[in-house]
């Protein structure tokens, strides 16, 4: 592991000190490329607007369209929880602005029956249901087959998803037939937010949907629907789905979490907040990623996300607690199942590199791996590893699912890609971004894949890029081992592209043990000043003197809070 600090300008942290930004903050936001104190402006009016995003426009004449005539709309989501999320804000933003409750329905793929996205037997079960209209969120931009389907059965298909097009060989980029497409990462969308999520493409369609209506005049200006009611579900989404949190998705984000710290959230976020144990008035973005946004997508590994979905769009809050309940459990058998495939998963490794150096990129399957989990092990793996890491499980339908996480430098989609065209016909379906992605292939053609994946990342991958590196924000201050500096931490926003605060530091280790048999609880000298510590996931023990790489959190006791250090990586001193 290579530690890594952060270049902090002065001049841009005197500037935001002056404009009132904690001191500790100014630092952090400006080694993370903030370099005025109203880029941190999170107000809506900041909101990049909605026309800007290309099809928004055509997209809300089709609902007003359809609204109006008492047609069907039938929304077809995605498995995980921005899927979800994407589907509550549509059947809610959709309710709000004038469509009855018999107009509106929604169909979710089972992840082992029918695999990822808008396929023609989807298409099918949402013409059984009479739908004039069909709406995906968060998938679609594959589907052709499924879109020139749904045509031939009478159906508008409109399309939200934020995943990139399928690329021809030729270079061309090949979209669906679909009647409208709003998608960020469509060719000549100048939207300048291209990490949007699938639930912040549907909020944009809902904001470009009151305008027109507004012009129609379905409602007084005062009286006019808040589609800000919904941003709860935005942030959570955007957060789960690991969307980069650039300047637009910061503020989604942040104005999300103001809402629910003020309890104004829907009755189902509630009622997560409550079966998760954590407390919505210092709700955080690591609340979504660890907490919140686990549960639901338990329901789409496990069980099936109709109950994530339902637990998010119901506004009968005793309703949303037992479906609350319901999503806790089904969390609670997705972590024993990950820990006991990622367990054999390791045995496996062993293997792999028995002079202990992994191969450039990993592939693993075994019979006994669960689809609904693969994704979550494959990034436990790759985390401990740092290589880009596909798990495959065997598929109801008879063929091997994959899904891989990548690291920083090496494109997993664009690898699937070069793995299509090199071996024609093995990826009977792929997609995804450049950090997770998904396949389906045969399992004669495991071995075939795993070369050749290991051989692209051979060839992509130096030395370099293979070590792992942590980025730091050098020391923390002695003054700032604060509960207050904690929770002003807490309360920002981070997440990818606006990474949660590392600091790092000289440490002389006092006392170590084992806890819960996986965990080493530490007594750490820094800084002159004795500190309470803890590295989770980790067995063997550190040497005398190190260099700790740490993040700070509040440990409670008996209505007592110390601040402790959360290791996330060590060299030696």
């Amino acid at each position: 592991m290579q530690l890594i600090e952060r270049d902090v300008p002065p001049r841009v942290v005197w500037a935001l000190e002056q404009a009132g930004v904690h001191p500790l903050l100014a630092r952090l936001f400006a080694a993370r490329g903030v370099r005025q104190a109203d880029e941190l402006d999170d107000s809506p009016a900041r909101l990049l607007p909605p026309d800007a995003l290309l099809g928004t426009r055509e997209a809300a004449v089709l609902l007003a369209d359809a609204i109006a005539a008492g047609q069907r709309i039938c929304i077809v989501a995605d498995y995980d929880c921005d899927g979800a999320t994407a589907c509550a804000t549509a059947l809610r933003g959709l309710r709000m602005l004038g469509a009855r409750p018999e107009q509106l329905g929604y169909v979710v793929p089972d992840r082992a029956l029918h695999g990822y996205g808008l396929t023609p037997p989807i298409v099918e079960m949402v013409k059984a249901r009479r739908a004039d209209v069909l709406v995906t969120v968060d998938n679609g931009m594959a589907s052709h087959e499924a879109v020139d389907l749904a045509h031939t059965l009478g159906m508008k298909v409109l399309i939200t998803d934020h995943h990139l097009p399928v690329i021809e060989p030729d270079g061309r980029v090949n979209l669906p037939a679909a009647d409208v497409i709003v998608n960020p990462n469509q060719p000549a969308c100048g939207f300048p937010s291209k990490a949007l999520v699938g639930v912040g493409v549907m909020f944009y369609v809902l904001l470009a949907l009151r305008a027109e209506l507004r012009q129609r005049g379905a409602f007084e200006a005062a009286a006019q629907p808040r589609i800000d009611t919904l941003l709860d579900l935005v942030a959570l989404g955007t957060i789960a789905d690991v969307g980069r949190l650039d300047d637009n998705n910061r503020r989604l984000v942040a104005l999300g979490l103001k809402r629910i710290r003020a309890g104004r959230m829907q009755p189902g976020m509630a009622a997560l907040f409550a079966a998760a144990g954590r407390d919505p008035t210092r709700a955080s973005s690591q609340d979504f990623g660890f907490s919140i946004g686990p549960r639901v997508n338990a329901a789409g590994r496990l069980a099936e996300m109709g109950l994530g979905i339902e637990c998010l769009s119901t506004d009968d809050p005793a309703r949303a607690e037992v479906l609350a309940r319901q999503l806790d459990v089904i969390n609670r058998e997705r972590r024993d199942l990950e820990g006991g495939m990622r367990e054999q998963a390791e045995f496996m490794l062993e293997s792999l590199m028995p002079e202990g150096d992994p191969p450039a990129a990993l592939a693993l399957f075994d019979p006994a791996f669960h689809e609904g989990v693969v994704g979550i092990v494959a990034s436990r793996l790759k985390d401990r590893l740092h290589r880009p890491t596909f798990v495959f499980a065997m598929g109801q339908d008879g063929w091997l699912k994959g899904s891989g996480r990548s690291i920083p430098g090496f494109h997993l989609r664009d690898a699937l890609d070069l793995v299509a065209k090199r071996h024609p016909g093995l990826l009977k379906r792929f997609g995804g971004h450049a950090m997770a992605a998904g396949c389906t292939i045969a399992e004669s053609d495991f071995i075939t894949f795993k070369t050749a994946m290991a051989q692209i990342a051979e060839a992509g991958l130096d030395a370099s890029l293979l070590q792992r590196q942590l980025s730091t924000d050098g020391p923390l201050d002695a003054q700032w081992f604060t509960p207050e500096a904690v929770q002003a931490l807490d309360a920002a926003v981070w997440g990818p592209g606006f990474d949660a605060p590392v600091f790092c530091d000289q440490a002389e280790v006092l006392n170590q043990r084992l806890v819960g048999e996986r965990h080493l609880k530490l007594s750490l000298r820094v800084q002159g000043h004795v500190r309470d510590g803890i590295w989770f996931g980790r067995t063997a023990p550190l040497p005398a003197k190190a260099r700790l790489a740490y993040r700070v959190s509040l440990d409670e006791f008996q209505g007592r809070q110390r601040v402790q250090l959360v290791v996330e990586g060590a060299v030696e001193a």
